[in-house]
């Protein structure tokens, strides 16, 4: 009998029994791990359920470990599975919703200068003419269009925003979302009118620094700068020195260093609003659900001989 280790923060007993009749019906022997006292079953399962690197790199009988996070850079260094046939997969899919959510929240508040009223408020002042923006009439560029994206547009949409421009690979625009969809040849061009850039592209080689010093310049002044994806895609040293000029505001969820470090002077910066990971955290029963949906149904298609859904290329990053 194929043993399955699941280590995912959060479950309820509700999320348990759903992976456990999974696990039964697909005859694998099932345990909920915690810490070192279950290593070895960890290590000798031949699926694994969780952010687990430590376990893929030493465990040679791994055939797939699905990781609860969307992001799987942990997972891509040389050498990172004992086992190199065995398979990654994530769950991208299940936090589009919660990171929609946040990145909506960061804008409103940035362009109705909310980080300035609290300091005001803090200072038990009484003061209200501060000049705020609205999303409505915004000309609104997604750095990428998957599930986060999409889930973006949908919410933004709502503002009636004057454009959405999307920007992925191929150019194609999924489930007609977006007003026009760029590709990396030609979405730079489009960068002097975006007034509102946001980002959720995740941290493969290929996107390193994709926003760096020339693409920052090319922003007008004013324009709001919100990264939910990955740290390492925006030059953090580019961004920070454009901030200081005060010619840009920005919403940061990541960094290309986490966590920031107590004494980083970004933390000092009027014109940054920082949130420390949390816009894709586990904490919302919605996420959660969704993520135990994915895992089980691709582990009745792992039983079948299929492969998982949302099986990772660990060459390309995604």
């Amino acid at each position: 009998m194929k043993k399955l280790a699941v280590a995912v923060p959060n479950l309820t007993e509700e999320h348990r029994r759903k992976i456990r009749e999974a696990a039964e019906r697909n005859g694998f022997e099932l345990r909920f791990c915690e810490g070192e006292k279950d290593a070895a079953f960890m290590q000798t399962a031949e699926v694994v359920f969780g952010h687990l690197p430590e376990v893929a790199a030493v465990s040679k009988t791994l055939e797939w470990i699905c990781t609860p996070y969307a992001g799987v850079d942990q997972f891509l260094a040389p050498g990172a599975f004992a086992n190199p046939e065995a398979m990654l997969s994530n769950s991208s899919g299940a936090y589009g919703v919660t990171i929609a959510e946040h990145t909506v929240m960061v804008l409103l508040e940035l362009l109705r200068r909310q980080p300035d009223y609290r300091r005001i408020v803090a200072a038990r002042e009484w003061k209200r003419d501060l000049a705020v923006r609205s999303i409505r009439d915004s000309r609104i560029m997604l750095l990428g269009t998957g599930d986060i994206g999409q889930e973006t547009a949908i919410r933004l949409r709502a503002f009636s925003p004057a454009s959405l421009t999307g920007v992925n690979r191929s150019g194609s625009n999924p489930r007609e979302l977006f007003d026009r969809v760029l590709t990396k040849d030609t979405w730079e061009a489009a960068l002097p009118e975006t007034e509102v850039l946001i980002v959720s592209l995740p941290g493969t080689k290929e996107a390193c620094h994709m926003l760096g010093k020339k693409q920052l310049a090319l922003l007008p002044e004013g324009a709001v700068v919100i990264n939910v994806g990955r740290g390492s895609v925006i030059d953090q040293a580019a961004l920070a020195e454009e901030l200081r000029k005060g010619r840009l505001w920005a919403g940061l969820d990541v960094f290309e260093r986490e966590p920031l470090a107590p004494g980083d002077p970004e933390w000092d910066l009027e014109n940054l609003l920082i949130t420390p990971h949390t816009a894709g955290n586990m904490t919302l029963a919605y996420t959660v659900n969704r993520i135990v949906e994915l895992f089980t149904e691709d582990l009745d298609g792992f039983a079948a001989g299929k492969k998982p859904v949302r099986l990772v290329d660990r060459q390309r990053g995604y």
